[in-house]
């Protein structure tokens, strides 16, 4: 959601970001695979560069988005709840990991609420737009 606006260096390192994500507790399920296929095709300028494994440690990449404006590391963080709350499975290692970025971001307990509203507002929205079609 909004990955369009990052420029071309902070959308590769957000897919670094996403794949740590979905392989923080193992194998990427199907869920997980979906969300980052949808993910791709957002930012459909960088898939073919993209290798889908980390090009720096987690660390470094981490910080290269504490430097960047409040805009980008609310898309960011946005985009990393949402992977964390697609397969309705709660995961330890993801919350954890979703602590560090909040705390490197900034990102106050407002916003990460505010965050998460919108994570369930859009996946509610879709689930009653299926639901409409289907009937």
């Amino acid at each position: 959601m909004f990955l369009s606006l990052l420029n071309k260096k902070e959308k590769l390192k957000f897919l670094d970001l996403a794949i740590y994500m979905v392989d923080i507790d193992g194998e990427p399920n199907e869920t997980e695979k979906r969300v980052l296929t949808k993910m791709m095709a957002e930012i459909e300028e960088v898939k073919d560069e993209y290798s889908f494994e980390m090009t720096d440690s987690i660390e470094n990449t981490v910080n290269f988005f504490k430097d960047c404006n409040k805009v980008v590391k609310n898309i960011v963080y946005l985009n990393l709840v949402q992977i964390s709350m697609e397969d309705d499975l709660y995961n330890t290692s993801e919350l954890l990991f979703l602590e560090k970025i909040q705390k490197k971001f900034g990102i106050n307990a407002e916003k990460r609420r505010e965050i998460i509203s919108i994570v369930y507002a859009e996946r509610d929205l879709r689930e009653k737009a299926t639901r409409i079609i289907k009937n």
